[in-house]
C-alpha cells in the first residue's frame, strides 16, 4: 500500500483535507459547465433573468409572454418608483396622488384624450399582443407584491398597473411629448435641450472590416420619462439587444444577429396649430358657425394636509382637435398625427424580430410610428436612412408655413390624410457608403446628395440651413475612406467645436489687432486652445461664453448656402463688435474663475448618483458631436442635464461586435448600485462591451432571477 495515513471510508485523511479546500473550486467548474450546456440547449423551462455587473437584464423567456412578464419585472426592479410615477401621470390623476405641481400635467393629458384613447388602443390590439401587454403589467404587479419594501410608499397608490396605463404612457411619451408637448404649444418653438440624436450607418465599402456598422446615439434629458433602459430579450422568434424608454414594454432602439436600427428626432411636421375665430358659442368654419364638442372631468388635487380639493375641468374640441388656449375672441386648437396608431408596440416588436431588410421594411410599412428617422444597417451589408413618420398631406404651404399658426376657419388647411410609406424620403445603399443624421433634414443625410428635396412636397422637411453638429457629423464620415469599429467610437466621442473651426481664424487676429489688453490676452488663450471641449481643454469656457453672447444669425459674413452645406456659414461680419463682446466676456470669466484659461471640466460637471465629475462634451449648436447640455448650479458651475444618454456601436461581423453605454446607469431605484455606475466610463470617453451570449453573461453575472 502506497499511502500510510489513516483513512475513513477508504479515503486518506490528508486527501480529505485537500478535497475540502478543492470543493469550492470544483463547484465553480461544475457551475460553468452547467451554464455552458444550457447555452446550447433548447429554451429554458422557466423564464429567467440574468443580471450582469452593470445591471443590464438579459431575459430568457420560455415563451413570448414570459419574456414580456420578465421585462415588466426588470423595469420595476431597476426603475420602480419612476415607472409608477410616470403611469400615474399618464392616467391624468397625478395631482390627486401627489399634489398641485402635477395639475398642469393632468390637464394636458386629459385635453389630449389620452386615457380614453388608451382603452380604444387596447381593444385594437391583436389577441396575441394584448396578452403580451397583459404579461408586462403582470410582471410589474407581481414584483410590487413580492417586494413592497423596495417601492416608495408615495407611488404605491398607482398599483395595480393596468394594460391601459401602459398605452396611456406610450401616448404621453410619443404623441404628446416627442411629437408635440404643452411647452411647445405655448412657445411655438423648441429649446436648446429639446430631444435630439446622432445616428450613423456605414456600408462595407467604407468599413475597415468590410462589415456594415451602426451608431446609435440619442440625446435626451437625464431624467423623467426620457430615461433609457438597456436590456436583452431572448424568446422564441427573437433575440434582440437594445434600449427603450422606461415604461415601454418593447425595445425602441435595438439590434440582433442580422440587423439593427436607431432613431433620431427628425424635422417632422407632426402637429399643427390652428387659430379659430370664435362666434356665438362656437367657431367659424367654411362660413358657418360650428359648435364645440365638450367633455368635462372631475379633477382631484391633493392638498398639503392630505385632503382632496375638487374642480371641474372642461375640454373644448373643434374639427381640428382640442382647444389649448382661448382669449380675445380667438382660440388655438392643435391637430396631432398618430392618434390611430394603436400598433406602435407591434411595429417595434416586428422590427426587432426581422432577419433582413425586406422583413424590416414590411414592419416599417405599417407606418405606426408617428415620427423618428430610422437609421439601419445589416449583416448583408445594406444601410438605409428613412425619414419616417406620419406626414400630413397638405394642399398648400411649405415647412415654415406649417410651423406657424395657420388659419382654422377653412377646410383648405384641415388635413385628413397622411402620406403613405412610399412617399417618404428614403435612401438605401448610397454611393457614398455612409449615412448620417444629427436632426438635420433628409436632404443632408449623405454627400453627394442622395435624396433630392425638389422631389418632395415643400412641407415635407425644411431645405436648410443644417446646424454645425450635422456638418461636423458629415465631415467626419466623408473624410475617412476606411473606418474601423474603434475609430467609429472615437469619432462618436469627438468634442471638437465646429463653430470654433469656422470663426476663430477671423476672431483671433481681429482681437489681437483691434482689442484692448484683455481682448488680446483672451485671443492668446483662444489661439492656444485645442478647439475641443474635453475636461482639460483651456479656452473652451471662454469661447463658449462668447458664443452665448452673440447673435449667431448675424455674426457671419457669409451665410449658409445650400450649394456649400458643410462649409458655410463662414467669416466674421462685424469684427469690432465681436472683439468688444470678447473683452466683456473675458472680464466676467476672469472675475468668476480667476483665470481666462479655466479648464472646461472645472466649470462643467457631471453630477449624478452622488458623483461629481469633470465633464466633456457640450451643446450641439456649437458643432460638438458629443452632445451634453448643462444647467447652471452654483459658484458659476454647470451640471449636465441632457445629451448623450444611450449609446450603441455595432459591427455586423460574425459574431456581431458591439459596445454600449447608458450614461447615467441602468437604474434609478435608491437601493440599486447601478445609479450612475457607468458615469466613470462617460468621463473617460469609453463604451463598455456588450455581453450577449450566455457564456459572456454568466462570466459577468451579478444576479439570477427565475420567474
Amino acid at each position: 500500500m502506497f499511502f500510510t495515513a489513516k483513512t475513513q471510508l477508504g479515503i486518506p485523511l490528508d486527501w480529505q483535507k485537500q478535497l475540502k479546500r478543492l470543493i469550492p473550486f470544483l463547484l465553480s467548474i461544475i457551475f460553468t459547465l452547467v451554464v455552458s450546456s444550457q447555452s446550447i440547449s433548447s429554451a429554458p423551462k422557466n423564464t429567467e433573468i440574468l443580471w450582469d455587473t452593470y445591471g443590464i437584464p438579459h431575459i430568457y423567456g420560455n415563451n413570448v409572454q414570459g419574456a414580456f412578464q420578465a421585462f415588466g419585472w426588470t423595469q420595476m426592479q431597476s426603475h420602480g418608483n419612476l415607472l409608477l410615477r410616470l403611469y400615474g401621470q399618464a392616467r391624468g390623476r397625478a395631482a390627486e396622488y401627489w399634489g398641485e405641481e402635477y395639475l398642469d400635467s393632468d390637464k394636458w393629458v386629459l385635453s389630449m384624450g389620452v386615457p380614453k384613447r388608451a382603452i380604444a388602443w387596447y381593444k385594437a390590439q391583436s389577441g396575441a399582443f394584448r396578452n403580451y401587454i397583459n404579461a408586462f403589467t403582470d410582471g410589474i404587479n407581481t414584483y410590487a407584491k413580492q417586494h413592497p419594501d423596495l417601492i416608495d410608499p408615495e407611488v404605491k397608490v398607482v398599483l395595480p398597473v393596468t394594460p391601459e396605463d401602459v398605452l396611456s404612457h406610450l401616448q404621453r411619451v410619443l404623441l404628446f411629448t416627442f411629437v408635440v408637448d404643452s411647452a411647445r404649444v405655448a412657445q411655438m418653438s423648441q429649446t436648446n435641450s429639446a430631444p435630439g440624436s446622432n445616428a450613423w450607418a456605414i456600408a462595407p465599402k467604407r468599413s475597415a472590416s468590410g462589415k456594415a456598422m451602426l451608431l446609435a446615439n440619442p440625446h435626451l434629458p437625464w431624467g423623467d420619462l426620457f430615461l433609457w433602459y438597456e436590456a436583452q430579450i431572448t424568446a422564441p422568434g427573437i433575440d434582440a439587444y437594445g434600449a427603450t424608454l422606461v415604461g415601454i414594454p418593447v425595445l425602441a432602439i435595438a439590434f440582433n444577429d442580422n440587423l439593427g436600427w436607431s432613431h433620431t428626432v427628425n424635422t417632422h411636421d407632426g402637429w399643427d396649430a390652428y387659430e379659430l375665430k370664435l362666434q356665438k358659442d362656437g367657431y367659424l368654419f367654411d362660413g358657418k358657425v360650428r359648435p364645440f364638442e365638450t367633455a368635462s372631468f372631475l379633477l382631484k388635487v391633493k392638498q398639503k394636509n392630505g385632503s382632496l380639493r375638487e374642480q371641474i375641468f372642461t375640454v373644448k374640441s373643434s374639427v381640428h382637435g382640442p382647444v389649448v388656449s382661448q382669449k380675445d375672441g380667438k382660440a388655438l386648437a392643435v391637430r396631432v398625427v398618430g392618434q390611430d396608431s394603436s400598433g406602435i408596440l407591434q411595429q417595434w416588436w416586428d422590427m426587432a424580430r426581422a432577419k433582413n431588410l425586406n422583413q424590416f421594411q414590411r414592419a416599417l410599412q405599417t407606418l405606426q410610428l408617428p415620427m423618428f428617422t430610422v437609421m439601419y444597417a445589416d449583416r448583408e451589408g445594406h444601410i438605409m436612412h428613412l425619414f419616417n413618420g406620419q406626414v400630413p398631406v397638405h394642399q398648400q404651404g411649405d415647412f415654415a408655413y406649417w410651423q406657424s399658426i395657420v388659419p382654422g376657419d377653412t377646410s383648405k388647411t384641415l388635413w385628413t390624410k397622411i402620406h403613405p410609406y412610399q412617399d417618404l424620403p428614403k435612401v438605401i445603399d448610397p454611393a457614398s457608403g455612409w449615412l448620417q443624421n444629427a436632426n438635420d433634414p433628409p436632404w443632408t443625410t449623405t454627400f453627394p446628395t442622395a435624396i433630392k428635396a425638389e422631389n418632395y412636397p415643400p412641407y415635407m422637411a425644411p431645405r436648410g440651413p443644417i446646424d454645425f453638429r450635422a456638418q461636423n457629423s458629415a465631415k467626419m464620415l466623408a473624410g475617412d475612406d476606411s473606418i474601423s469599429f474603434e475609430e467609429m467610437i472615437a469619432y462618436k466621442h469627438s468634442t471638437q467645436m465646429e463653430l470654433a473651426q469656422r470663426i476663430l481664424d477671423d476672431l483671433i487676429p481681429a482681437a489681437q489687432k483691434q482689442g484692448d489688453e484683455l481682448a488680446r490676452r483672451a485671443a492668446d488663450v483662444l489661439a492656444a486652445w485645442d478647439r475641443q471641449a474635453n475636461a482639460n481643454s483651456r479656452g473652451a469656457v471662454l469661447f463658449s461664453f462668447w458664443v452665448n453672447n452673440i447673435d449667431l444669425d448675424k455674426v457671419f459674413s457669409t451665410p449658409w448656402q445650400e450649394k456649400s452645406p458643410i462649409t458655410t456659414p463662414d467669416g466674421l461680419a462685424e469684427p469690432q463688435s465681436a472683439v468688444k463682446t470678447l473683452s466683456d466676456v473675458a472680464a466676467k470669466v476672469e472675475k468668476t474663475y480667476g483665470a481666462l484659461d479655466v479648464a472646461w471640466g472645472d466649470v462643467f460637471r457631471l453630477r449624478y448618483g452622488g458623483l461629481d465629475l469633470p465633464a466633456n462634451g457640450g451643446e450641439g449648436d456649437k458643432g460638438i458631436f458629443r452632445v451634453v447640455t448643462f444647467a447652471p448650479t452654483d459658484n458659476g458651475r454647470f451640471q449636465a442635464v441632457h445629451g448623450d444618454s444611450y449609446v450603441a456601436a455595432v459591427e455586423f461581423s460574425q459574431p456581431v461586435k458591439a459596445k454600449a453605454l447608458t450614461s447615467y446607469g441602468n437604474a434609478t431605484q435608491p437601493n440599486s448600485s447601478h445609479v450612475g455606475d457607468q458615469l466613470q466610463l462617460f468621463v473617460r470617453q469609453q463604451l463598455r462591451p456588450v455581453w450577449r451570449t450566455r457564456q459572456e453573461i454568466t462570466a459577468h453575472l451579478e444576479e439570477r432571477t427565475v420567474l
